[in-house]
Order: C-alpha cells, then sequence, then structure tokens
C-alpha cells in the first residue's frame, strides 16, 4: 500500500495537513536534540522527513532511517542525493525484528508509524532494547481531540475529506481510507502511556500538539 502511493506521499502530507506536519516534527526534534544524540535511529522513515528535520537541527548526527516500503525509502535517498546529504542510511527493515545490536542508539524517532506496527508491544520493545541507557524515544501519532468543534470538524475531515482527496490524488483508494480506521483503533493518550511504562520506559509524557490533532509521546530509557 505504501509502496503505491509513495510518489505522492510528500505532496498529500503537506496537502492534507495544510503544512502543519511540519510544525510537529520540529518539536519532536527538539526533545531529541537536548540530549546531544550521536546516533539516531528513525523508525517508519517513510520519504525521511523527520530525518530531515533531524539533520537540519544536527549537523553532525549519524542517522538511520528504517522502513518497510522500498518506494517509500527510494524516494528518501533521492531527496539526500538531491539535498547532498549522502551520508544518511535508509534501510529495510522491519520495526518489530530490528537488525541492531543491544542499546545501539542514543534517540529513537517514529513519526505516525506506531499505529502500523502489527503487533505494538514487540516493536516497542525493540525500540527499547536497540536504546541506549538514558536514551530518548519521540513518537509523533495521531490522536482525536475532544473539544467542540475541533472534536466535529476532524471527524468530517478525516472520515470524508481526507480520504476522498487522497483516493482522487494517490489513485489508491485504499491507503487513505485506512488512515482514519488506523487513528481511530490506536490506544493514544494514558493508554499508550501505561504501554510505554509497562515495557519500561521512563518519564514518559504525552503533549497534545494544535488542539489535540496530534501528540508527541516522549519517553526515556
Amino acid at each position: 500500500m505504501f509502496d503505491n502511493i509513495a510518489h505522492r506521499y510528500d505532496f498529500l502530507n503537506h496537502l492534507l495537513s495544510m503544512g502543519i506536519d511540519n510544525v510537529w516534527r520540529v518539536k519532536a526534534m527538539r526533545f531529541i536534540r537536548e540530549s546531544k544524540p550521536e546516533r539516531l535511529l528513525d523508525i517508519a522513515t517513510g520519504t525521511g522527513d523527520l530525518a530531515f528535520e533531524a539533520r537540519k537541527q544536527m549537523p553532525k548526527l549519524h542517522i538511520t532511517g528504517l522502513d518497510l516500503s522500498e518506494g517509500m525509502l527510494s524516494k528518501a535517498r533521492e531527496k539526500a542525493t538531491s539535498r547532498k546529504m549522502v551520508d544518511m542510511e535508509f534501510i529495510k527493515g522491519d520495526s518489530e525484528n530490528l537488525n541492531f545490536e543491544d542499546t545501539t542508539f542514543d534517540a529513537v524517532s517514529v513519526a505516525f508509524g506506531v499505529r502500523n506496527f502489527e503487533n505494538l508491544e514487540a516493536g516497542l520493545s525493540e525500540i527499547y532494547r536497540v536504546l541506549k541507557p538514558g536514551g530518548k524515544l519521540a513518537v509523533l501519532e495521531f490522536s482525536k481531540p475532544k473539544a467542540f468543534p475541533v472534536k466535529q470538524i476532524f471527524n468530517f475531515y478525516f472520515r470524508q475529506v481526507l480520504p476522498r482527496t487522497g483516493k482522487m490524488i494517490s489513485k489508491d483508494s485504499r491507503a487513505y481510507e485506512y488512515l482514519p480506521e488506523s487513528v481511530q483503533a490506536f490506544p493514544e493518550g494514558k493508554d499508550f502511556i501505561a504501554i510505554l511504562e509497562r515495557i519500561g520506559f521512563k518519564q514518559c509524557k504525552d503533549q497534545a500538539l494544535t488542539f489535540g490533532i496530534c501528540s508527541l509521546y516522549t519517553a526515556e530509557k
């Protein structure tokens, strides 16, 4: 599915979010930057937007982007070449079976990817394993606004406007129907924090962004 929409993914992301997604990525990387990491793993990197934001804020950071979709990774590599950031590494891999040694990374980031994990706890446990003690985790994920009228506007947009626009531009009828379905099914807020804590993460926090449309989850090993 993600291979099928890779060619229009960036355009649709920025169009459908009206560019707000860029602001969210900046906030996530500001949290990571505070710990002055040397090695970052960006899981579900897609076309690399969060990884590129990391490079922008931390020019000397060693960055590995990982994704299951070769179509998305191909776009990320093209962008890295065009931006003369060829030292960034984009590799194919399974987030629930990471091919890295224990305690390899100082930080891990995930933008709009954890809800796609087949087994959420397995994926988060793998993240915990590859993080160094004291390592930071930043997760951006869509959430469901609770306040009127944002809740009503969000639900209409997510269920009516977004799937139709996404289908029209990407030519994939399934991908943008899957998005609102996966957001509805995701254990957001306190439920997600509880899962992080159960795995062993500490200092777990949930910061609502843009009226609760998105959440920035942060944690430490």
